[in-house]
Protein backbone atom coordinates (compact mmCIF):
# COMPACT_ATOMS: atom_id res chain seq x y z
CA UNK A 1 0.00 0.00 0.00
CA UNK A 2 2.84 2.53 0.89
CA UNK A 3 4.54 1.81 -2.50
CA UNK A 4 1.35 2.19 -4.48
CA UNK A 5 0.95 5.95 -2.40
CA UNK A 6 4.47 6.78 -2.94
CA UNK A 7 4.02 6.08 -6.97
CA UNK A 8 1.02 8.23 -6.68
CA UNK A 9 2.74 11.16 -5.46
CA UNK A 10 5.67 10.10 -8.01
CA UNK A 11 2.90 10.57 -11.08
CA UNK A 12 1.38 13.55 -9.69
CA UNK A 13 4.82 15.48 -9.49
CA UNK A 14 6.08 13.41 -12.77
CA UNK A 15 2.92 14.21 -14.97
CA UNK A 16 2.56 18.41 -13.86
CA UNK A 17 3.04 20.85 -16.86
CA UNK A 18 6.00 21.66 -15.80
CA UNK A 19 7.93 18.50 -15.05
CA UNK A 20 6.45 17.23 -18.28
CA UNK A 21 8.01 19.47 -20.12
CA UNK A 22 11.32 19.01 -19.23
CA UNK A 23 10.53 15.30 -19.41
CA UNK A 24 9.92 16.15 -22.89
CA UNK A 25 13.05 18.38 -23.75
CA UNK A 26 15.43 15.39 -22.11
CA UNK A 27 13.94 12.43 -24.41
CA UNK A 28 14.34 14.58 -27.18
CA UNK A 29 18.17 16.16 -26.93
CA UNK A 30 18.86 12.38 -25.68
CA UNK A 31 17.57 10.89 -28.90
CA UNK A 32 19.15 13.81 -30.91
CA UNK A 33 22.58 12.81 -28.95
CA UNK A 34 22.04 9.48 -29.39
CA UNK A 35 21.77 9.82 -32.85
CA UNK A 36 24.75 12.34 -33.64
CA UNK A 37 27.94 10.29 -33.33
CA UNK A 38 30.72 11.22 -30.79
CA UNK A 39 28.43 13.85 -28.59
CA UNK A 40 27.48 11.04 -25.93
CA UNK A 41 24.99 12.00 -22.75
CA UNK A 42 28.03 12.41 -20.91
CA UNK A 43 29.39 15.51 -22.44
CA UNK A 44 25.96 16.68 -23.21
CA UNK A 45 25.08 16.90 -19.83
CA UNK A 46 28.16 18.16 -18.79
CA UNK A 47 27.52 20.92 -20.95
CA UNK A 48 24.00 21.23 -19.85
CA UNK A 49 24.98 20.73 -16.13
CA UNK A 50 25.02 25.08 -15.54
CA UNK A 51 21.24 25.36 -17.25
CA UNK A 52 20.07 23.46 -14.37
CA UNK A 53 21.08 25.77 -11.73
CA UNK A 54 18.25 27.90 -11.93
CA UNK A 55 15.70 24.95 -12.12
CA UNK A 56 13.59 22.85 -10.27
CA UNK A 57 16.02 20.55 -8.53
CA UNK A 58 13.02 17.62 -9.46
CA UNK A 59 12.55 19.12 -13.05
CA UNK A 60 16.79 19.41 -13.46
CA UNK A 61 16.93 15.52 -12.83
CA UNK A 62 14.16 14.67 -14.82
CA UNK A 63 15.54 16.27 -17.52
CA UNK A 64 19.15 14.49 -17.42
CA UNK A 65 17.67 11.41 -16.61
CA UNK A 66 15.53 12.06 -19.75
CA UNK A 67 18.84 12.39 -21.50
CA UNK A 68 20.56 9.66 -20.67
CA UNK A 69 18.16 6.94 -21.30
CA UNK A 70 17.15 8.66 -24.94
CA UNK A 71 20.70 8.69 -25.57
CA UNK A 72 20.46 4.44 -25.23
CA UNK A 73 17.75 4.56 -27.52
CA UNK A 74 18.62 7.03 -30.11
CA UNK A 75 21.86 5.25 -30.85
CA UNK A 76 19.97 2.47 -32.44
CA UNK A 77 18.12 4.23 -34.46
CA UNK A 78 21.18 5.47 -36.47
CA UNK A 79 22.52 1.55 -35.96
CA UNK A 80 19.78 0.19 -38.11
CA UNK A 81 19.50 2.63 -40.59
CA UNK A 82 23.12 3.75 -41.36
CA UNK A 83 25.51 1.10 -39.72
CA UNK A 84 26.67 3.91 -37.55
CA UNK A 85 26.04 3.33 -33.95
CA UNK A 86 25.22 6.87 -32.18
CA UNK A 87 26.66 5.54 -28.84
CA UNK A 88 28.81 2.85 -27.77
CA UNK A 89 26.16 0.60 -26.57
CA UNK A 90 24.90 0.59 -30.06
CA UNK A 91 27.76 -1.24 -31.69
CA UNK A 92 26.14 -4.56 -31.18
CA UNK A 93 22.64 -3.58 -32.93
CA UNK A 94 24.56 -2.66 -36.07
CA UNK A 95 25.91 -6.40 -36.44
CA UNK A 96 21.63 -7.59 -37.38
CA UNK A 97 20.08 -4.46 -37.39
CA UNK A 98 21.68 -2.76 -40.07
CA UNK A 99 21.47 -6.45 -42.42
CA UNK A 100 18.21 -6.48 -41.71
CA UNK A 101 17.76 -2.99 -43.41
CA UNK A 102 19.34 -4.35 -46.36
CA UNK A 103 17.03 -6.52 -46.80
CA UNK A 104 14.07 -4.36 -46.63
CA UNK A 105 12.91 -4.98 -43.07
CA UNK A 106 14.20 -1.58 -41.67
CA UNK A 107 10.50 -1.46 -40.02
CA UNK A 108 10.29 -4.34 -37.89
CA UNK A 109 14.05 -3.79 -36.87
CA UNK A 110 13.50 -0.50 -34.98
CA UNK A 111 10.03 -1.55 -34.17
CA UNK A 112 11.50 -4.22 -31.73
CA UNK A 113 13.98 -1.67 -30.51
CA UNK A 114 11.50 0.36 -29.50
CA UNK A 115 9.53 -2.34 -27.69
CA UNK A 116 12.89 -4.11 -26.36
CA UNK A 117 13.49 -0.74 -24.60
CA UNK A 118 10.09 -0.16 -23.20
CA UNK A 119 9.76 -3.08 -21.98
CA UNK A 120 12.85 -2.81 -20.03
CA UNK A 121 12.65 0.77 -19.12
CA UNK A 122 9.14 -0.39 -17.13
CA UNK A 123 10.69 -3.09 -15.73
CA UNK A 124 13.54 -1.61 -14.51
CA UNK A 125 11.84 1.50 -13.33
CA UNK A 126 9.69 -0.94 -11.39
CA UNK A 127 13.21 -2.14 -9.51
CA UNK A 128 13.96 0.77 -8.41
CA UNK A 129 10.42 1.39 -7.08
CA UNK A 130 10.54 -2.16 -5.54
CA UNK A 131 14.18 -2.35 -4.36
CA UNK A 132 14.85 1.50 -3.86
CA UNK A 133 12.98 1.89 -0.33
CA UNK A 134 14.53 -1.26 1.10
CA UNK A 135 18.64 -0.25 -0.25
CA UNK A 136 17.67 2.93 1.41
CA UNK A 137 16.23 2.06 4.69
CA UNK A 138 19.56 -0.40 5.07
CA UNK A 139 22.01 2.12 4.32
CA UNK A 140 20.72 4.44 6.82
CA UNK A 141 21.93 2.21 9.65
CA UNK A 142 25.40 3.17 8.10
CA UNK A 143 28.06 4.49 9.61
CA UNK A 144 31.23 6.38 8.23
CA UNK A 145 33.54 2.89 8.28
CA UNK A 146 31.04 1.08 6.26
CA UNK A 147 29.99 4.38 4.10
CA UNK A 148 34.30 4.54 3.52
CA UNK A 149 34.19 1.02 2.28
CA UNK A 150 31.65 0.74 0.48
CA UNK A 151 32.95 4.20 -1.32
CA UNK A 152 36.44 2.25 -1.65
CA UNK A 153 34.71 -1.09 -3.23
CA UNK A 154 32.71 1.26 -5.81
CA UNK A 155 36.10 3.19 -7.24
CA UNK A 156 38.09 -0.09 -7.03
CA UNK A 157 34.78 -2.40 -9.09
CA UNK A 158 35.05 1.33 -11.10
CA UNK A 159 38.46 0.96 -12.08
CA UNK A 160 38.97 -2.98 -12.82
CA UNK A 161 36.02 -2.77 -14.67
CA UNK A 162 36.77 0.09 -17.06
CA UNK A 163 37.85 -0.46 -20.87
CA UNK A 164 41.74 -0.26 -21.30
CA UNK A 165 44.37 -1.00 -18.97
CA UNK A 166 43.98 -1.42 -15.59
CA UNK A 167 46.63 0.13 -13.93
CA UNK A 168 45.75 3.31 -16.00
CA UNK A 169 42.35 2.92 -14.54
CA UNK A 170 43.13 3.22 -11.15
CA UNK A 171 45.84 5.87 -12.07
CA UNK A 172 43.19 7.85 -12.89
CA UNK A 173 40.96 7.48 -9.97
CA UNK A 174 43.78 8.25 -8.00
CA UNK A 175 43.99 11.41 -9.84
CA UNK A 176 40.35 12.06 -9.24
CA UNK A 177 40.86 11.76 -5.37
CA UNK A 178 43.51 14.18 -5.51
CA UNK A 179 41.58 16.66 -7.48
CA UNK A 180 38.42 16.18 -5.22
CA UNK A 181 40.58 17.26 -1.92
CA UNK A 182 41.82 20.61 -3.76
CA UNK A 183 40.47 23.97 -1.36
CA UNK A 184 40.21 24.58 1.81
CA UNK A 185 40.22 21.90 4.46
CA UNK A 186 37.13 21.79 6.37
CA UNK A 187 39.27 20.43 9.63
CA UNK A 188 42.15 23.03 9.68
CA UNK A 189 40.97 25.96 7.05
CA UNK A 190 44.30 25.90 5.54
CA UNK A 191 44.15 25.88 1.88
CA UNK A 192 45.55 22.99 -0.20
CA UNK A 193 47.08 22.60 -3.57
CA UNK A 194 45.88 26.08 -4.32
CA UNK A 195 49.23 27.14 -5.75
CA UNK A 196 48.59 30.39 -4.47
CA UNK A 197 45.77 31.21 -7.28
CA UNK A 198 42.74 32.50 -4.87
CA UNK A 199 39.85 30.91 -7.18
CA UNK A 200 41.13 27.36 -5.92
CA UNK A 201 40.51 28.08 -2.54
CA UNK A 202 36.89 26.67 -3.12
CA UNK A 203 37.93 23.82 -4.88
CA UNK A 204 38.06 22.59 -8.81
CA UNK A 205 34.11 23.08 -9.67
CA UNK A 206 32.70 20.28 -10.65
CA UNK A 207 31.36 21.56 -14.06
CA UNK A 208 34.63 22.54 -15.09
CA UNK A 209 36.06 19.35 -14.48
CA UNK A 210 33.07 17.45 -16.34
CA UNK A 211 33.06 19.60 -19.00
CA UNK A 212 36.55 20.47 -19.93
CA UNK A 213 37.56 16.81 -19.78
CA UNK A 214 34.40 14.94 -21.25
CA UNK A 215 32.89 17.98 -23.32
CA UNK A 216 35.52 19.27 -24.83
CA UNK A 217 38.40 16.80 -24.62
CA UNK A 218 36.37 14.57 -26.13
CA UNK A 219 34.87 16.52 -28.91
CA UNK A 220 38.28 17.59 -29.99
CA UNK A 221 39.40 14.46 -30.14
CA UNK A 222 36.39 13.02 -32.05
CA UNK A 223 37.47 15.72 -34.62
CA UNK A 224 40.45 13.68 -35.70
CA UNK A 225 38.23 10.62 -36.59
CA UNK A 226 37.52 10.09 -40.30
CA UNK A 227 33.59 10.02 -40.57
CA UNK A 228 32.39 7.08 -42.62
CA UNK A 229 28.87 7.74 -43.04
CA UNK A 230 27.35 4.84 -44.88
CA UNK A 231 23.50 6.04 -45.61
CA UNK A 232 20.59 3.96 -45.79
CA UNK A 233 19.38 4.21 -49.31
CA UNK A 234 16.55 1.17 -49.30
CA UNK A 235 13.20 1.40 -49.78
CA UNK A 236 10.84 3.87 -47.70
CA UNK A 237 10.61 2.49 -44.06
CA UNK A 238 7.38 0.52 -43.40
CA UNK A 239 5.67 -1.87 -41.03
CA UNK A 240 7.27 -1.13 -37.72
CA UNK A 241 5.17 -2.86 -36.23
CA UNK A 242 6.50 -6.90 -36.06
CA UNK A 243 4.88 -9.78 -37.03
CA UNK A 244 3.86 -12.14 -35.19
CA UNK A 245 6.79 -14.48 -35.67
CA UNK A 246 8.94 -11.89 -35.07
CA UNK A 247 7.99 -11.03 -31.58
CA UNK A 248 7.65 -14.51 -30.98
CA UNK A 249 11.33 -14.77 -32.17
CA UNK A 250 12.44 -11.56 -29.69
CA UNK A 251 10.17 -12.23 -26.80
CA UNK A 252 12.40 -14.60 -24.69
CA UNK A 253 15.61 -12.60 -25.65
CA UNK A 254 13.91 -9.11 -24.55
CA UNK A 255 13.43 -10.66 -21.53
CA UNK A 256 17.02 -12.45 -20.82
CA UNK A 257 18.16 -8.95 -21.96
CA UNK A 258 16.29 -6.64 -19.98
CA UNK A 259 17.63 -9.08 -16.93
CA UNK A 260 20.84 -9.17 -18.36
CA UNK A 261 20.97 -5.33 -17.96
CA UNK A 262 19.37 -4.59 -14.71
CA UNK A 263 22.63 -6.90 -13.57
CA UNK A 264 25.07 -5.10 -14.66
CA UNK A 265 23.27 -1.72 -13.95
CA UNK A 266 23.97 -1.98 -10.37
CA UNK A 267 27.64 -2.88 -10.70
CA UNK A 268 29.55 0.42 -10.69
CA UNK A 269 32.22 0.83 -14.03
CA UNK A 270 29.56 -1.23 -15.93
CA UNK A 271 28.61 0.63 -19.10
CA UNK A 272 25.61 -0.31 -21.20
CA UNK A 273 27.92 -1.55 -24.23
CA UNK A 274 29.22 -4.61 -21.83
CA UNK A 275 25.56 -5.72 -20.97
CA UNK A 276 24.62 -5.26 -24.67
CA UNK A 277 27.75 -7.32 -25.18
CA UNK A 278 26.87 -10.05 -23.16
CA UNK A 279 22.71 -9.58 -24.24
CA UNK A 280 24.47 -10.77 -27.73
CA UNK A 281 26.78 -13.36 -27.08
CA UNK A 282 24.12 -15.18 -25.07
CA UNK A 283 21.59 -14.86 -27.24
CA UNK A 284 23.70 -16.19 -30.11
CA UNK A 285 25.08 -19.07 -27.80
CA UNK A 286 21.62 -20.10 -26.92
CA UNK A 287 20.19 -20.07 -31.06
CA UNK A 288 18.92 -23.09 -32.58
CA UNK A 289 20.23 -21.08 -35.27
CA UNK A 290 23.33 -19.23 -34.37
CA UNK A 291 24.39 -18.92 -38.05
CA UNK A 292 21.90 -16.68 -38.87
CA UNK A 293 23.46 -13.61 -36.41
CA UNK A 294 25.10 -10.78 -38.52
CA UNK A 295 22.97 -11.94 -41.24
CA UNK A 296 19.85 -9.98 -39.99
CA UNK A 297 19.09 -12.11 -36.78
CA UNK A 298 15.98 -10.26 -35.32
CA UNK A 299 17.26 -11.73 -31.78
CA UNK A 300 20.53 -9.79 -32.09
CA UNK A 301 18.53 -6.48 -31.98
CA UNK A 302 16.08 -7.53 -29.52
CA UNK A 303 18.44 -8.74 -26.75
CA UNK A 304 21.18 -6.07 -26.74
CA UNK A 305 18.76 -2.95 -26.82
CA UNK A 306 17.01 -4.53 -24.37
CA UNK A 307 19.81 -4.94 -22.29
CA UNK A 308 21.44 -1.21 -23.08
CA UNK A 309 18.40 0.12 -21.92
CA UNK A 310 17.99 -2.06 -18.85
CA UNK A 311 21.54 -0.72 -17.78
CA UNK A 312 20.91 3.01 -18.10
CA UNK A 313 17.53 2.76 -15.94
CA UNK A 314 19.13 0.62 -13.27
CA UNK A 315 22.15 2.54 -12.78
CA UNK A 316 20.23 5.28 -10.73
CA UNK A 317 19.19 2.13 -8.44
CA UNK A 318 22.92 2.55 -6.18
CA UNK A 319 23.14 6.58 -7.18
CA UNK A 320 19.67 7.65 -5.83
CA UNK A 321 19.58 4.96 -2.52
CA UNK A 322 23.33 4.67 -1.62
CA UNK A 323 24.45 7.56 -3.32
CA UNK A 324 27.02 5.85 -5.21
CA UNK A 325 27.52 6.48 -8.42
CA UNK A 326 27.50 3.69 -10.39
CA UNK A 327 28.81 5.35 -14.00
CA UNK A 328 30.29 8.23 -14.91
CA UNK A 329 26.95 10.08 -15.89
CA UNK A 330 25.68 8.96 -12.74
CA UNK A 331 28.35 11.03 -10.90
CA UNK A 332 27.34 14.10 -12.90
CA UNK A 333 24.11 13.25 -11.60
CA UNK A 334 25.42 13.71 -8.17
CA UNK A 335 26.91 16.79 -8.99
CA UNK A 336 23.32 18.18 -10.20
CA UNK A 337 22.15 17.54 -6.25
CA UNK A 338 25.17 18.76 -4.94
CA UNK A 339 24.88 22.29 -7.32
CA UNK A 340 21.26 22.35 -5.95
CA UNK A 341 22.05 21.50 -2.23
CA UNK A 342 20.93 18.28 -1.68
CA UNK A 343 23.53 16.22 0.17
CA UNK A 344 23.44 12.76 -1.85
CA UNK A 345 22.51 9.43 -0.15
CA UNK A 346 19.72 7.40 1.56
CA UNK A 347 18.04 10.80 3.17
CA UNK A 348 17.02 11.85 -0.33
CA UNK A 349 14.35 9.33 -0.43
CA UNK A 350 12.72 10.73 3.21
CA UNK A 351 13.15 13.88 3.00
CA UNK A 352 13.05 14.60 -0.34
CA UNK A 353 10.19 11.93 -1.07
CA UNK A 354 8.70 14.13 -3.64
CA UNK A 355 12.47 14.47 -6.08
CA UNK A 356 12.67 10.64 -5.47
CA UNK A 357 9.14 9.35 -6.48
CA UNK A 358 8.80 11.92 -9.50
CA UNK A 359 12.26 10.82 -11.12
CA UNK A 360 10.80 7.45 -10.66
CA UNK A 361 7.67 8.37 -12.40
CA UNK A 362 8.86 10.11 -14.70
CA UNK A 363 10.95 7.08 -16.17
CA UNK A 364 7.38 5.77 -17.02
CA UNK A 365 6.41 8.50 -18.84
CA UNK A 366 9.70 9.27 -20.66
CA UNK A 367 9.96 5.83 -21.68
CA UNK A 368 6.51 6.07 -23.41
CA UNK A 369 7.22 9.63 -25.10
CA UNK A 370 10.22 8.05 -26.58
CA UNK A 371 8.04 5.52 -28.31
CA UNK A 372 5.65 7.70 -29.47
CA UNK A 373 8.36 10.44 -30.58
CA UNK A 374 10.97 8.76 -32.23
CA UNK A 375 8.58 6.54 -34.68
CA UNK A 376 7.59 9.73 -36.84
CA UNK A 377 10.89 11.29 -36.26
CA UNK A 378 13.20 8.70 -38.00
CA UNK A 379 13.30 10.76 -41.34
CA UNK A 380 14.78 13.76 -39.50
CA UNK A 381 17.46 12.02 -37.60
CA UNK A 382 18.90 10.35 -40.61
CA UNK A 383 18.90 14.04 -42.26
CA UNK A 384 21.27 15.24 -39.26
CA UNK A 385 23.33 12.72 -40.37
CA UNK A 386 23.97 14.54 -42.86
CA UNK A 387 25.66 17.65 -40.96
CA UNK A 388 29.43 17.81 -41.19
CA UNK A 389 30.81 17.38 -37.23
CA UNK A 390 33.45 20.17 -38.15
CA UNK A 391 30.49 22.50 -38.02
CA UNK A 392 28.88 20.92 -34.84
CA UNK A 393 32.45 21.43 -33.19
CA UNK A 394 32.32 25.86 -32.86
CA UNK A 395 28.67 25.45 -31.55
CA UNK A 396 28.85 22.84 -29.23
CA UNK A 397 32.67 24.50 -27.86
CA UNK A 398 30.81 28.28 -27.94
CA UNK A 399 27.84 26.88 -25.74
CA UNK A 400 30.39 25.44 -23.22
CA UNK A 401 31.81 28.20 -22.62
CA UNK A 402 28.93 30.29 -22.28
CA UNK A 403 27.70 27.76 -19.45
CA UNK A 404 30.80 27.49 -17.45
CA UNK A 405 31.00 31.31 -17.16
CA UNK A 406 27.59 31.93 -16.21
CA UNK A 407 28.44 29.29 -13.06
CA UNK A 408 30.30 32.25 -10.82
CA UNK A 409 31.06 34.78 -14.06
CA UNK A 410 34.69 33.99 -13.59
CA UNK A 411 36.90 34.40 -16.42
CA UNK A 412 39.50 31.95 -14.69
CA UNK A 413 37.12 29.09 -14.75
CA UNK A 414 37.46 29.08 -18.79
CA UNK A 415 40.60 29.39 -18.54
CA UNK A 416 40.84 25.91 -16.31
CA UNK A 417 37.87 24.68 -18.37
CA UNK A 418 40.73 24.79 -21.34
CA UNK A 419 43.26 23.08 -19.74
CA UNK A 420 40.94 20.57 -18.77
CA UNK A 421 40.10 20.34 -22.55
CA UNK A 422 43.52 19.97 -23.56
CA UNK A 423 44.32 17.45 -20.58
CA UNK A 424 41.46 15.10 -21.64
CA UNK A 425 42.44 15.12 -25.19
CA UNK A 426 45.94 13.94 -24.38
CA UNK A 427 44.44 11.24 -21.78
CA UNK A 428 42.05 9.76 -24.45
CA UNK A 429 45.09 9.46 -27.11
CA UNK A 430 47.01 7.77 -24.27
CA UNK A 431 44.08 5.38 -23.89
CA UNK A 432 43.12 6.65 -20.38
CA UNK A 433 39.38 6.41 -19.54
CA UNK A 434 38.53 9.52 -17.66
CA UNK A 435 35.29 8.40 -16.62
CA UNK A 436 37.08 6.36 -13.37
CA UNK A 437 38.80 9.81 -12.68
CA UNK A 438 35.06 11.61 -12.50
CA UNK A 439 34.26 9.00 -10.18
CA UNK A 440 37.44 9.51 -7.73
CA UNK A 441 36.83 13.26 -8.17
CA UNK A 442 33.34 13.38 -6.59
CA UNK A 443 33.56 10.18 -4.08
CA UNK A 444 36.78 11.99 -3.13
CA UNK A 445 36.07 14.62 -0.74
CA UNK A 446 33.03 11.81 0.83
CA UNK A 447 35.81 9.52 1.39
CA UNK A 448 37.96 11.83 2.70
CA UNK A 449 34.72 12.90 5.19
CA UNK A 450 33.72 10.03 6.43
CA UNK A 451 37.39 8.28 6.94
CA UNK A 452 38.40 11.23 8.87
CA UNK A 453 34.68 10.39 11.05
CA UNK A 454 35.85 7.07 11.20
CA UNK A 455 38.88 7.48 12.72
CA UNK A 456 37.99 9.98 15.50
CA UNK A 457 34.75 7.78 16.62
CA UNK A 458 37.93 4.81 16.99
CA UNK A 459 40.72 7.16 18.02
CA UNK A 460 42.61 6.82 15.58
CA UNK A 461 42.47 2.73 15.18
CA UNK A 462 42.51 1.75 11.78
CA UNK A 463 41.02 -2.12 12.56
CA UNK A 464 37.82 -0.28 13.08
CA UNK A 465 37.03 -0.93 9.06
CA UNK A 466 37.89 -4.59 10.18
CA UNK A 467 35.92 -5.36 13.24
CA UNK A 468 32.76 -3.90 11.80
CA UNK A 469 30.89 -6.83 10.27
CA UNK A 470 29.24 -4.57 7.10
CA UNK A 471 32.18 -2.71 6.54
CA UNK A 472 34.39 -5.87 6.69
CA UNK A 473 32.64 -7.19 3.97
CA UNK A 474 32.65 -4.33 1.89
CA UNK A 475 36.83 -4.47 2.28
CA UNK A 476 36.92 -8.23 1.40
CA UNK A 477 35.02 -7.73 -1.67
CA UNK A 478 37.04 -5.17 -2.98
CA UNK A 479 40.25 -7.66 -2.05
CA UNK A 480 38.40 -10.28 -3.90
CA UNK A 481 37.84 -7.67 -6.70
CA UNK A 482 41.48 -6.80 -7.32
CA UNK A 483 42.45 -10.64 -6.68
CA UNK A 484 40.08 -11.89 -9.44
CA UNK A 485 41.45 -9.03 -12.16
CA UNK A 486 45.14 -8.98 -11.08
CA UNK A 487 45.70 -12.92 -11.08
CA UNK A 488 45.40 -13.35 -14.81
CA UNK A 489 47.79 -10.72 -15.72
CA UNK A 490 50.38 -12.18 -13.59
CA UNK A 491 50.06 -15.65 -14.83
CA UNK A 492 50.88 -14.37 -18.21
CA UNK A 493 53.76 -12.35 -17.21
CA UNK A 494 55.05 -15.91 -15.10
CA UNK A 495 54.42 -17.48 -18.43
CA UNK A 496 56.39 -14.75 -20.77
CA UNK A 497 59.30 -14.84 -18.43
CA UNK A 498 58.86 -18.70 -18.41
CA UNK A 499 59.10 -18.68 -22.06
Amino acid sequence: MELFNNLILGFTVALSLQNLMYCFIGVFLGTLIGVLPGIGPLATIAMLLPITFNVAPTSALIMLAGIYYGAQYGGSTTAILVNLPGETSAVVTTFDGYQMARQGRAGPALGIAAIGSFVAGTFCTMLIALFGPPLAEMALKFGAPEYFSLMLMGLVTAAVLAHGDMAKALAMTALGLLLGVVGTDVNSGMARFSFGFPELTDGIGFVVLAVGVFAIGEIVSNLGDKEERQIFTGQKIKNLWPNKQDLKDSAMPIMRGTLLGAFFGVLPGTGPSIASFSSYMLEKKMSKHPEKFGKGAIEGVAGPESANNADAQTKFIPTLTLGIPASATMALMLGALTIQGIAPGPQVMTQKPDLFWGLVASMWVGNLMLVLLNMPLIGLWVSLLKVPYRLLFPAIMAFSCIGIYSVNNSAFEIYLTAIFGVVGFIWLRLECQPAPLLLGFVLGPLMEENLRRALLISRGDPTVFFTRPISLGFMIATAIIVIIMVLPALKKRRAAITD
